[in-house]
């Protein structure tokens, strides 16, 4: 048995000015400047918060969650990244490694 398509639930669906510049931002961190990744997770959170105050339908909710979740992963790469520099930096300094005495 199939049921009658009534359209949408809640009326019409709104776009977020925002959501294609979110993922593209996300994206953007993941694959060239890690440092956009706050940028779009930020932006992302912001976004989200305001489509759940809005109490309308978006269509481009999830562009705007992958935005956010591509920018939270940027991030956390990032910060792994810096942590890990800053520790072969650090023994190198213990070691000598950057001594300047030849």
């Amino acid at each position: 048995m199939s049921y009658p398509n009534y359209g949408p639930a809640y009326g019409p669906q709104h776009s977020h000015p925002n959501g294609t510049t979110i993922l593209v931002l996300g994206i953007l961190s993941l694959v060239v400047c890690s440092i956009l990744g706050p940028f779009a997770w930020s932006m992302g959170t912001k976004a989200l918060r305001e489509i759940d105050e809005s109490g309308y339908p978006y269509e481009n909710r999830g562009h705007i969650a992958a935005g956010r979740i591509c920018g939270i992963i940027s991030t956390i790469l990032m910060i792994l990244t810096f942590a890990f520099l800053i520790f072969v930096f650090g023994i190198a300094a213990i070691s000598g490694g950057f001594s300047s005495s030849y």
